[in-house]
């Protein structure tokens, strides 16, 4: 296992700048997940790893799992306290880092009696990657991305805890013509919104396939992703709260979708 002690090693600029810019992971193909268990998971999950990176604490401590990752990944290298620092999204590096190739799905494996959220131009990651978790903890068969954060962010993975490799997951470049066509395939769109003549969401009609659309954080559903869907669809609410975050609004309308899936 080659060893790596500076910053200024070619590999490790690499991942610095996939871990920093969206644009630099659209070009090569590739992202990086940082920390052992999100790195098992990879692994286990069948990511395409390129490079596995390991502090010599790491291959002690987290043996368990970075002899599974040594084993997938096509090369390995022990690399210094110092550049995993560098390397490190978080105050605590584990010292376990892995460059994977970006798996792309495509429109065409859309299900299109299956069960979807989609996310119009969502901008937290975190909010991205709790959405992703809940998903697959529900069973739904997978989310639609369009515009807002980058998938591969290394915020995003980790608040996914993995689920964003295991999911499938659809990035769209333009939703409303997406959900056009779903439409005309027969499936149900449903855009979510506070406004009160929309139809509940304990009351909604969640047979057969569905699309259900969650909003921006700020500005919510766009109005054209609005005119694209058939229905709109609300979720309830006491007190004075007006909205919801918008991963606590897609739990929400998660749990329905599944709920009327198990009969």
């Amino acid at each position: 296992m080659r060893y790596i002690s500076s910053r200024s090693n070619e590999k490790i600029k690499q991942l610095v700048k996939l871990s920093a810019s969206s644009k630099q992971r659209r070009e090569q193909g590739l992202f990086v997940l940082e920390g052992a268990r999100l790195c098992f998971d990879g692994a286990i999950s069948d990511a395409e790893i390129e490079s596995a990176f390991f502090t010599g604490e790491a291959l002690e401590k987290y043996k368990e799992y970075t002899n599974t990752i040594a084993e997938r990944a096509e090369n390995c290298y022990e690399i210094s306290k110092e550049v995993s620092a560098a390397l490190s999204d978080t105050k605590s590096p584990q010292g376990v880092f892995c460059l994977c190739k970006k798996k792309e799905h495509s429109a065409s494996e859309i299900d299109y009696n299956g069960c979807y959220i989609a996310l119009d131009n969502l901008q937290d990651p975190s909010n991205l990657g709790a959405a992703a978790r809940t998903a697959e903890a529900l069973g739904i068969d997978g989310l639609i991305v369009s515009g807002g954060c980058d998938i591969y962010s290394p915020k995003a993975q980790r608040a996914a805890m993995g689920a964003l490799i295991r999911i499938n997951v659809t990035e769209i470049s333009s939703l409303p013509e997406f959900l056009i066509e779903c439409r005309s395939r027969g499936m149900k769109t449903y855009a979510s919104t506070p406004a009160a003549d929309s139809v509940k969401i304990d009351e909604a009609d969640f047979s057969g396939g569905v699309i259900c659309v969650i909003g921006n954080e700020g500005a919510g559903v766009s109005e054209e992703v609005f005119a694209a869907c058939e229905n709109k669809v609300t979720i309830p609410m006491a007190g004075r709260a007006e909205s919801l975050n918008a991963s606590a609004a897609a739990s929400i309308i998660m749990w329905e979708l599944a709920k009327r899936r198990r009969g």
